[in-house]
């Protein structure tokens, strides 16, 4: 059944049950238990997690002001501002940058672009480090090449003995570590679906790029997260001290920050055999920054999502996002299921923009019929982190002996960087 609250004019629903059913199969497929169905409601309520988190009561916070559509002289561009450093870039590049904060930010602020050609908004932004894509419209010839892979590709990279993964099927992944370098919303779904399953995943963050807390926690369940700064040398050792022993790394950063910390995925798993290393991109080869909603109006999904046909529009959850997490966590159990049956270390890799091109790929619905809600009680957890009540979405997987609800969030930077007991 699919979820209709996640209708649109494309088949999200569809989208998601297949990507959260494929993390059950393959999760009862290593833990040798049968699979079950998945259950339509509980995938809407995962993906789209942000409307039921509470914090003392309140809701968390959504897209920041500056973060939107905006149109240009020519057209329109989407901006992606959430974060203060990338606001401060937008404003810099706007010549805004001592303008005041209120309410009227988004209209000085759509005022500058109306002013700019669109290619020029786009690139002054970006070069003051600032998000910003053109809306376009689809490009039927790059989805098809991108649909030539699968969703989520598994390579072995180099030789090493079998490591059988030997658990119950309540948490198939007890034993296992999973570094986990990631950050907003698809990776660190993917850690999240890891730990569920009994992991230990232990997240690592820089102390000096700011994190949205509300976005940790609804994303944080059931893993510790540290504070290591890679370039002071102490940090560093300890880093090298878990990455010798890590089962898994989940890379989600930019392959030019990666290599400069010596941390590409290919490089990995020759210097570590029997290394599961997944690596997640927001527009695949192409590199880049970018976020789900970035994809969204660059791919052609937002003039598909329009309700008026003249005015970008978009998905109904940040869908792209989660069905990468989930495509990585189930690629990642398949290396882990090969890797018992044939050794080596394995490469396994995904992007926003090729889970773009597969929902492109898929029928649609052409009446738009956009959503029916759902009664969200029965699948939230309620949880005490840091004296604090925290009310958040629970997990969506479903296999015979799977897990019925997720192990507590932990706040953003409150763990040593020291692995548990096996």
């Amino acid at each position: 059944m699919e979820p209709r609250s996640l209708r649109a004019r494309l088949p999200v629903g569809t989208l998601a049950t297949r990507a959260v059913g494929w993390v059950g199969a393959e999760t009862a497929a290593l833990a040798g238990t049968p699979p079950a169905a998945v259950d339509a409601e509980a995938v809407t309520v995962a993906y789209t997690s942000e409307r039921w988190f509470r914090w003392e009561g309140q809701p968390g916070i959504g897209f920041a002001p500056l973060s939107g559509f905006f149109r240009t002289r020519d057209g329109w561009v989407r901006t992606h501002a959430n974060y203060p450093h990338h606001e401060r870039a937008l404003r810099r590049a706007l010549g805004l940058l001592g303008a005041p904060q209120d309410g009227d930010d988004p209209d000085r602020v759509g005022a500058r672009l109306r002013a700019l050609p669109t290619r020029e908004a786009v690139e002054i932004i970006t070069r003051e480090g600032g998000l910003c894509v053109e809306v376009r419209r689809e490009d039927p010839e790059t989805d098809e090449r991108l649909r030539a892979s699968p969703l989520a590709t598994v390579r072995r990279m180099a030789d090493s003995p079998l490591e059988a993964t030997v658990a119950d099927a309540s948490a198939p992944l007890r034993g296992v570590r999973v570094l986990d370098l990631t950050r907003v919303i698809a990776g660190p779904v993917a850690t999240r679906t890891l730990a569920l399953l009994g992991a230990d995943v232990l997240r690592v963050d820089s102390p000096r790029i700011p994190e949205i807390a509300v976005q940790h926690l609804d994303t944080g369940h059931g893993k510790r997260s540290t504070l290591l700064d890679l370039d002071a040398d102490a940090d560093r050792r300890r880093f090298d001290g878990l990455l010798a022993t890590a089962d898994i790394v989940v890379l989600g950063y930019r392959p030019d920050a990666l290599s400069r910390l010596g941390l590409e995925s290919r490089a990995l798993c020759a210097r570590h055999p029997g290394m599961i290393v997944a690596r997640l991109s927001a527009w695949g080869a192409a590199g880049g920054r970018g976020f789900d909603s970035l994809v969204q109006a660059a791919s052609g999904i937002a003039w598909i999502e329009s309700a008026d046909g003249r005015t970008p529009g978009a998905l109904p959850a940040q869908a792209l996002d989660h069905t990468a997490g989930y495509a990585l966590a189930a690629a990642v159990l398949t290396a882990l299921r090969r890797r018992g049956e044939v050794g080596g270390s394995w490469l396994v890799e995904t992007s926003l923009r090729r889970v773009a091109a597969e929902l492109l790929g898929m029928p649609r619905d052409a009446g738009g019929d956009l959503a029916e809600p759902v009664d969200p009680d029965r699948f939230l957890q309620h949880f005490t982190v840091g004296g604090h009540d925290v009310v958040t979405a629970g997990p969506a997987v479903a296999y015979a002996g799977a897990p019925t609800g997720f192990r507590p969030p932990q706040p953003w930077g409150s763990s040593a960087p020291v692995w548990l007991p096996r």
